[in-house]
């Protein structure tokens, strides 16, 4: 997503919360990071049904924490917080509630909308070289996999993304601490898919 992209996003979407029309800033938020945050929950977890309904979870915890976000970060870092959390719960805590409706039918279809339109492409779209490696690796490498990667989600909201939920905002110095850690860890991570790809042929001696 280009930088101007998320910028309309954030605007439109901070705009609507601060008229209290949550349900509209809710649609929005879900149509403009919805597609990639499924996409992020599809590929931690290996069935496409448990994606599903963590997505589902994703955007209900979404909804209603959208009137007392406090936009210290940004709302696509929220977001990705959000689905991380959510999908370690699911893991943890089984599958209570998952899938279950919203009770606003308009964020309900929008959800739908995406889910539909984001599944089916990636089911189409073709993988990497390195995807079956991938699948090897633990949550927290998949994950800064993604973000950094794929997303291009800078250190310090990684970092933010990757510190234990708390209803407190980060301090300085932990962001700092969490983003030297998370450069060491994907670092690690690069390093062990390189020599993963070299010992499935994938990866030439000197590449």
């Amino acid at each position: 997503m280009d930088e101007s992209s998320q910028k309309k996003i954030e605007e439109d979407v901070r705009a609507a919360c601060e008229r209290a029309d949550l349900d509209v800033a809710a649609t929005l938020a879900i149509k403009g990071y919805g597609p990639e945050i499924l996409g992020f929950l599809t590929a931690l977890h290996r069935s496409e049904a448990d994606a599903s309904d963590v997505f589902s979870l994703f955007c209900e915890k979404l909804w209603k924490g959208l009137g007392a976000f406090s936009w210290q970060s940004s709302l696509r870092t929220w977001a990705y917080t959000i689905a991380r959390n959510t999908s370690h719960r699911f893991r943890t805590q089984g599958k209570r509630h998952a899938g279950a409706a919203l009770d606003s039918s308009a964020v309900e279809k929008v959800v739908q909308e995406v889910r539909t339109a984001t599944l089916t492409f990636l089911k189409t779209e073709q993988k990497d070289r390195f995807a079956a490696l991938r699948e090897s690796l633990d949550d927290e490498e998949k994950t800064l996999l993604i973000l950094r990667l794929d997303r291009g989600l800078s250190w310090e909201d990684l970092a933010r993304v990757m510190l234990e939920e708390s209803t407190a905002e980060p301090s300085r110095d932990d962001l700092k601490r969490e983003s030297a850690r998370l450069r060491k860890r994907f670092q690690l991570v690069k390093e062990k898919l390189l020599e993963m790809g070299k010992r499935a042929g994938l990866v030439g001696p000197k590449d």
